[in-house]
């Protein structure tokens, strides 16, 4: 069984930054995938960030503000968030695909104020 658990979510401010993290637990494999999805009230779940190995890949309305980041001996992700703006509020989601099995964390919400 696996488990994810976010955090570091929050309020801040237009031009702020935040960083989440999400700290898997149970049987994990090297060679997964993790990222982070987010979900705006009234919109479907979009990806993010993805990293497989040392590979990373971004969705284009994020690329040049966020970076993900992964820590193997600890089995947990980063997201780091700057130059936030109001569109990027949505509660965000960890994901882990290993072994054709995906795994969600509960969200964690960051909300950014004009």
């Amino acid at each position: 069984q696996v488990q994810l658990v976010e955090s570091g979510g929050g309020l801040v401010q237009a031009g702020g930054s935040l960083r989440l993290s999400c700290a898997a637990s149970g049987s994990i494999f090297a060679r997964n995938a993790m990222g982070w999805y987010r979900q705006a009230p009234g919109k479907q779940r979009e990806l993010v960030a993805v990293i497989i190995l040392s590979s990373t890949n971004y969705a284009d309305s994020v690329k040049g503000r966020f970076t993900i980041s992964r820590d193997n001996a600890k089995n947990t992700v980063y997201l780091q968030m700057n130059s936030l703006k109001p569109e990027d509020t949505a509660v965000y989601y960890c994901n882990l695909n290993q072994l054709n099995s995906l795994y969600w964390g509960h969200g964690t919400q960051v909300t950014v104020s004009s």
